[in-house]
């Protein structure tokens, strides 16, 4: 194609166990580029009206960007949208990570999921290879287990799982998606959509390069070599990669707009146990990153000389929790 799209798109049928492969031209993707437009278009176009959250009919979406896999700074996010458990309206939520470029890389842009499997089900998709597969053996079981055990029967630790946890299996109406037990797709209650179709996972690995979809590869790796260097020095980078978002507590709370008791208030009492500082000291042990990016945002935590499998809490929680 040679503007950073596949063409394709993954429908899944779970009703009927399903796959089949979509595809569309430049002219569509100039409409609905990816990610939120992608989602949306099928949502619209698709979905039934009054057509309620938790039924099979409810259309899943999950949609890349154009520079999803990109080797740029910042351009791995990926959309996931359905009707939203909590609003019953248009519900979507972003996540980053390493799940998005794989799916790229893997050769689509989106998949459409529709249906309700029988019983607990997880999607694997190597390539042009794509099963539905059984996973009862998975249902009830921690995020972690389920993301060793999904790696292990394939025989590669570098597969991406997309999951829910408990709470999306019980149809929690503000259930998420996790991806690497670190990158979540927090809002709306996606993950009790996808529970409702009794769709534990989807494992993902790819053997494509994006700089086989764009027409001059080596500029593009060069230009994504120089925003990573000038992501590096920008000030503000600079913070979130040295604090991530727990770094923005003090400011907020100055502000007056920091989500503390659900919002019912804009700062905390007790700030000075939550700020950077206490968090520097009390919880930090190494910073991580998204896939191809240079800012580095995302913390690793100890807690009773435990390092957490699952990051470390952003800006919102400390106060919330």
């Amino acid at each position: 194609m040679g503007y950073g799209f596949t063409g394709k798109i993954l429908r899944v049928d779970l009703t009927y166990q399903s796959t089949r492969v979509e595809t569309f031209d430049e002219a569509f993707y100039r409409l609905y580029a990816g990610g939120k437009a992608l989602a949306g278009y099928f949502l619209l176009r698709e979905l039934t009206p009054h057509t309620e959250p938790l039924d099979p009919e409810n259309l899943l979406v999950l949609a890349t960007g154009l520079l999803t896999g990109a080797p740029f700074s910042t351009a791995t996010r990926f959309t996931a949208a359905a009707r939203s458990p909590l609003t019953r309206a248009y519900g979507e939520s972003e996540a980053a990570g390493y799940w998005g470029p794989e799916l790229k890389m893997a050769g689509y842009d989106a998949i459409v999921i529709t249906g309700r499997a029988a019983q607990p089900v997880y999607l694997w998709i190597h390539d042009d290879k794509v099963e539905i597969r059984d996973a009862r053996h998975v249902w009830g079981r921690d995020p972690l287990e389920v993301q060793e055990t999904i790696r292990a029967a394939h025989g590669d630790k570098l597969i991406r799982v997309l999951q829910i946890g408990i709470g999306g299996e019980n149809l929690v109406r503000f259930a998420a998606l996790t991806n690497e037990l670190r990158h979540f797709n927090g809002r709306n209650g996606i993950g009790a959509v996808m529970g409702s179709k009794n769709l534990k996972a989807i494992a993902v690995r790819g053997s494509g390069r994006y700089t086989d979809l764009v027409h001059a590869p080596k500029p593009f790796a060069d230009l994504g070599r120089a925003l990573a260097k000038r992501v590096k020095e920008h000030p503000q980078s600079w913070d979130l990669q040295n604090k991530g978002t727990p770094g923005l507590v003090d400011g907020l709370n100055a502000a007056g707009i920091l989500p503390t008791r659900n919002f019912h208030q804009g700062a905390f009492d007790d700030v000075d146990k939550v700020r950077w500082a206490a968090y520097e000291k009390e919880l930090l042990t190494a910073r991580r990153s998204c896939y191809a990016c240079a800012v580095r945002c995302k913390r690793e935590v100890r807690l009773n000389d435990q390092v957490s499998e699952y990051g470390g809490p952003e800006y919102e929680t400390l106060d919330s929790l």
